[in-house]
């Protein structure tokens, strides 16, 4: 397994249990220069995109080329060595939808000019290379939209709403909710997440194929559940809603579970509670 990672938004630490193995190994690059790796590669997971709001919103330069040369250099070296590409897209190519829940065959609604716009065109821009490779060059590939993935070893700057939730929990200051928090969102487990996309990959689907969570919560539900389970006394606070927020975010995975048996077996407390407890050690050594 080779991991390339120029880690500009993610950190070595979060590989260094896997460093050790011999069949490891580490590559510091960035996608959007041309891929030079050596060998065969039998499957190409190509996951490079800054993800969260915070920076995306920074760095929309640096999100679209990872969009486009990225997925372009990804898709080459598949082309090179014959891989199975895996293009690893997300639900905010539905943008604030108009459809519910959002099945694959949904185009979306989204603001090409927005705040959230490097985002939404570079994912989309990346699935419409991964099909033109693999209509008009045969590549084999499949695309993934992936709906709110967490769990531990997010950064607590991350800027998504449970990282952020529960550093905010941690260290007892109001919890920000956007809006009047009646916006609801779904969240899967990272570990549910990464069992569906492999199961996408060892199948002949090309997708596109949601894998995320059906179970919809409100943003003020899940504020309350991370001061539960956090025993936090933190207050909320609402501030102003960012433009372009989708109202309402939740897949049908009706296509995963029939073309992959796939569907998240872990539910919202538990994977909430894990999490804390990972953010909680991380916390605890930083503040030393």
């Amino acid at each position: 397994m080779v991991c390339v990672d120029n880690f500009s938004t993610g950190t070595p630490s979060n590989i260094a249990a896997l460093t050790s193995h011999t069949g490891f190994a580490v590559v510091e690059s960035d996608v959007t220069e041309p891929l030079m790796i050596s060998g065969q590669v039998d499957l190409l997971l190509h996951f490079a995109c800054p993800a969260s709001p915070a920076d995306f919103l920074r760095h929309p330069i640096d999100t679209l080329k990872a969009g486009s040369l990225g997925t372009l250099h990804a898709l080459d070296l598949a082309c090179r060595t014959q891989a199975h590409f895996v293009l690893a897209s997300t639900s905010e190519v539905y943008g604030d939808p108009q459809q519910h829940p959002q099945r694959e065959s949904y185009w979306g609604n989204v603001n090409p000019i927005g705040p959230r716009s490097a985002y939404d065109e570079a994912k989309r821009f990346s699935e419409a290379l991964t099909t033109a490779y693999r209509t008009s060059c045969g590549l084999k590939t499949a695309i993934v939209r992936l709906f709110n993935i967490y769990g531990p070893r997010m950064r607590a700057d991350d800027g998504r709403v449970i990282p952020t939730f529960i550093q905010q929990a941690l260290t007892h200051i109001p919890l920000t909710v956007a809006g009047d928090g009646s916006q609801t969102r779904s969240f899967c487990y990272i570990d549910d997440a990464v069992r569906g996309i492999l199961a996408l990959a060892a199948s002949d689907h090309s997708g596109p194929v949601n894998i995320g969570n059906p179970t919809e919560i409100t943003i003020s539900t899940l504020a309350q559940l991370i001061k539960r389970e956090a025993r936090s006394p933190s207050p909320v606070h609402l501030i102003d809603r960012p433009q372009d927020d989708p109202q309402q975010r939740c897949p049908d995975i009706s296509a995963a579970r029939e073309l992959l048996g796939w569907e998240p077996t872990v539910d919202l407390e538990e994977g909430i509670r894990e999490t804390i407890r990972h953010q909680t050690r991380r916390h605890s050594l930083s503040s030393r």
